[in-house]
């Protein structure tokens, strides 16, 4: 195991760093490096590792999930909220809806297969877009019109709309039928997720509070160790709660650390906020080398230029969900355009779910993950690299 961990942490710093020389975005490099490394190419990942893959990805989102509730304002986000609403699910909708009307015509599937297909491609990958949308509310890239909060929150949602989803069409699939609870649950699970995290937020911010006037000091490499820790328990909460109420732990830690941001000290949370900056060091190459690893590549070489057709097309389908979500917002053409460019990456989510219809035994499980890996191949690396190239161009600098 601790040869593993030192082939993830070398390499995949050794290839982000070498992608950034030749600017290419480093998630490219640490991506790359994870399926040279997993089982389908060289397999030099220890097992043990690979089983506890799904944990380990999970823990690195917690990290910087956290750092973006830290970097977030109450202003920002009234001042965003419609938008972001509808970023939470119509370009994930009109996306689905691509693949239900091209699929079949391109890869010979049913409709129900299709919508299947849709909703483990829908989901953009937080990932990807809420460490750079951290960076330029730090950098104030976009802040004064709200753009890196808007996006961050949308995205946020996004993946519990799609999720959803794609449990109610795999159980279409199986002949199950749709559940009315399923879709119920994604309101549920949103709203359930914020209140409980703010709540968290709210008490432990009041116990920092109550024990620095009892003249107890609690540094802040303490509190973060805390935060951690509660937001642990708020992924243990979702899982207790399964099947009674559907609650969103990773949308609790967001609203968690939101909380705690907006009751502090500006310098507290900023302090807070640096120290899981550097924690986010060490989990950015566990997350992506270990979604690299994730991906079957076999798949992608059987798949062709159909898939990758098929993909973009959805793709712009989904850009017209972005652009109707945009609409009638302060935003100017070109900051629309980024905010296209901004969810069109797919990693985390599609290495999730990609393999869950194969191993259901449906017929096209084995061509949803072959178009689930090419989805992550593609477009991981166009969404990062468009944002990373463009930001600076489009994005208004606030003043200080």
């Amino acid at each position: 195991m601790f040869r593993s961990l030192s082939l993830i942490f070398i390499l995949g710093l050794a290839t982000s760093e070498l992608c950034r020389k030749v600017k290419i975005p480093g998630i490219i490099g640490m991506l790359v490096t994870g399926m040279v490394l997993g089982p389908y190419v060289t397999d030099l990942l220890d097992p043990k590792i690979l089983s506890i893959s799904a944990e380990l990805r999970k823990l690195a989102l917690i990290i910087i999930l956290i750092k973006a509730g830290l970097s977030l304002d109450w202003r920002d986000l009234v001042k965003v909220g419609r938008p972001a609403i509808l970023l939470s699910f119509l370009p994930a909708s009109f996306e689905i809806l691509g693949y239900v009307l091209l699929a079949p015509l391109f890869l010979g599937i049913s409709r129900i297969e299709a919508a299947l297909m849709g909703a483990v491609l829908a989901a953009v990958s937080p990932a990807v877009v809420v460490p750079r949308m951290v960076y330029y509310i730090e950098d104030r890239y976009g802040t004064e019109k709200g753009i890196p909060q808007m996006l961050m929150a949308g995205a946020s949602c996004d993946d519990i709309f799609v999720i959803v989803l794609f449990t109610s069409f795999l159980g279409m699939a199986q002949g199950q039928g749709a559940q009315v609870m399923d879709f119920i649950n994604i309101p549920v699970s949103i709203i359930m997720g914020i209140l409980l995290g703010l709540l968290t937020g709210y008490v432990l911010q009041a116990f920092f509070e109550w024990a620095y006037s009892q003249d107890h000091l609690i540094r802040n490499s303490v509190k973060v160790i805390l935060v951690m820790a509660f937001a642990f328990l708020l992924l243990v909460v979702e899982e207790a709660l399964e099947g009674v109420i559907a609650v969103s732990g990773l949308l609790a830690v967001v609203s968690m650390a939101l909380m705690i941001r907006n009751r502090s000290e500006k310098m507290v949370a900023d302090r807070l906020s640096e120290k899981f900056g550097k924690l986010w060091l060490a989990a950015e190459p566990v997350l992506f080398v270990l979604v690299g690893a994730a991906v079957d590549i076999r798949y992608t070489f059987a798949t062709g230029l159909p898939v990758l057709l098929l993909i973009a097309l959805a793709l712009l389908f989904r850009s017209v969900g972005v652009w109707l979500s945009t609409k009638k917002t302060p935003l100017s053409v070109k900051e629309r355009v980024f905010c296209v460019i901004s969810y069109l990456p797919k990693a985390t989510v599609q290495a999730a779910i990609g393999s869950v219809p194969l191993a259901a035994g449906l017929d096209c499980g084995k061509m949803v993950l072959s178009v689930a890996v090419m989805g992550i191949l593609f477009t991981a690396p166009l969404g990062a690299f468009s944002m990373d190239r463009t930001y600076r161009k489009i994005l208004k600098k606030e003043a200080s």
